[in-house]
This record gives C-alpha cells, structure tokens and sequence, in this order.
C-alpha cells in the first residue's frame, strides 16, 4: 500500500560540523487517496476496509487470486461503482459524491484504462482506435490524428498506424491499447490484467511500454493482476487480496 510520507529534513549546515546536511526528501504528492472502503454484493463482501494511496509518478499493483475483490477496487477507485462505506478522494472530491455525469467525465479525461483483452475496436485502425477518445472530449479530428500518431510512435508502433487489430501481434494489440489510455494525458491510469493474455516476451514488452510511458507522462499506474510477475515493475509496496475465505469469498485486504 502507497502512503503519503516524506521527509522535512533541512539542507542547512549543522551547527555542531558546519558540514551540509542531507537534502530534503519531497513528500510524495498523493492524487488520489482512498479510506474504508466497503462493497458487498448480497452477502459476498468484496472490499473489506481498503486504504490506499495514489501517488503521482508512481506505479501500484494489486494483487490476489480471481474473487478476491481486486477489479471491483478498481471499479471503485475510478467511479465505475460507490462503495457502501468509506470514500475514494480525488482532487479534493469524494469520488463516489459526484453525479453520474460528472464521474464520466472524470473517466473521459482523468483517468485511462487498459484491459486484458485490450479491447480494441475491430473494424478500426490503429490509428483510429487511439483518436476515439479525443473525438469523444472533442479534440479537432486533424489535432486529435497527430496525438495518435504521436503515441503510437512513443510506444514503438509507428508504421502500425492503418493496420486492424487483427493484423497485429498480442502484444502490438496491447501496446495500442496502452496508447488509447496515454493519449488523453491522464492523471491515473488504471490497467485491469494488462498481460494477462500475453506469453512472457509479450507481457514483458508491455509492462516495459506500460509503465515507462506513465512514469514519462507523470501520471500514476494502477494496476491490477494475479500475474506473480507484474508486481516487481511497482515502485510502491504491493497491495495484496488474499484468498477468499468462507465468510467473505471476496474480501479484498491490505497488508505488506
């Protein structure tokens, strides 16, 4: 679990040495912060008193088995579903207090998001599948293509632009994918199994791609993943669901 902690130290010389001390540390600038969440489903309890922090730049993974509660954090952080208890703060803003509308436009043009199957249109191109989400926060069509091509060329797909989904390799698909969350310059980007489709080389290549273009982009990554691999690209201490258990075959928890 990430925290908001720092250091004050000064950088003024001691008085006993005259010798510089140790520059400060900048306290990490947390962006979205979350406290006490709660969720059940009927008698399945899937969050169970989650706290966690967001920290800009930074990358945070999620893990557990399947069931045990990591989508549906995800769900919640991102506005998609509202607790039952507790509160996921976001620019000042409790998340779950904003109206409909509101949350869809933080999705549209705060957040980004990445799946395991990617999720790609199938009829459109590379290109066009990185441009929807500009059209839909109605970026000009012209300025919208030379973002796209822009992305897709930082994440090593250029000359991919007009090929369908079909034509490229898993991991080609998957990097597009990472290109249609990045181009609309997020503050968080959240990714739900983002190799979880992926042979090793292709995981690898992605999670590379995934989170050097975030770190550039100085947002934060989310991820969420039962892949024993994934956690290791986190610069935060992991967020762990255990194994569900017979009262709550979901509960998601945190620990070390």
């Amino acid at each position: 679990m990430s925290t908001a902690t720092g250091s004050s130290r000064s950088s003024r010389p001691t008085e006993e040495t005259g010798a510089p001390a140790t520059p400060a540390t900048p306290a990490p600038r947390v962006i979205m912060r979350a406290r006490g969440l709660e969720l059940a489903f009927g008698t399945t309890r899937a969050l169970r008193g989650i706290d966690l922090d967001v920290v800009a730049g930074e990358v945070l993974a999620v893990t557990g088995p399947s069931g045990s509660g990591k989508s549906t954090l995800l769900h919640v952080m991102a506005g998609v579903l509202v607790p039952d208890a507790g509160r996921v703060d976001y620019a000042g803003r409790d998340v779950a207090a904003m109206d409909e509308a509101e949350r869809s436009r933080l999705r549209l043009a705060e957040f980004g998001f990445v799946f395991q199957f990617g999720q790609l249109l199938p009829d459109l191109s590379a290109l066009d599948n990185v441009t929807i989400p500009l059209l839909l926060a109605r970026v000009p069509r012209r300025q919208a293509l030379e973002r796209a091509r822009e992305q897709l060329a930082a994440l090593g797909l250029d000359g991919h632009e007009g090929k369908l989904p079909t034509q490229l390799s898993g991991g080609q698909a998957q990097r597009v994918a990472v290109a249609r969350a990045l181009v609309t310059r997020p503050r968080i980007l959240f990714a739900d199994e983002p190799t979880g489709a992926l042979d090793s080389l292709a995981a690898e290549q992605t999670m590379q791609a995934l989170t050097s273009a975030t770190r550039a982009a100085h947002a934060a990554l989310v991820i969420i993943t039962h892949d024993p691999r994934t956690p290791h690209w986190s610069s935060s201490p992991t967020t762990r669901a255990p194994p569900p258990t017979p009262t709550a075959r979901s509960s998601c928890a945190t620990g070390a």
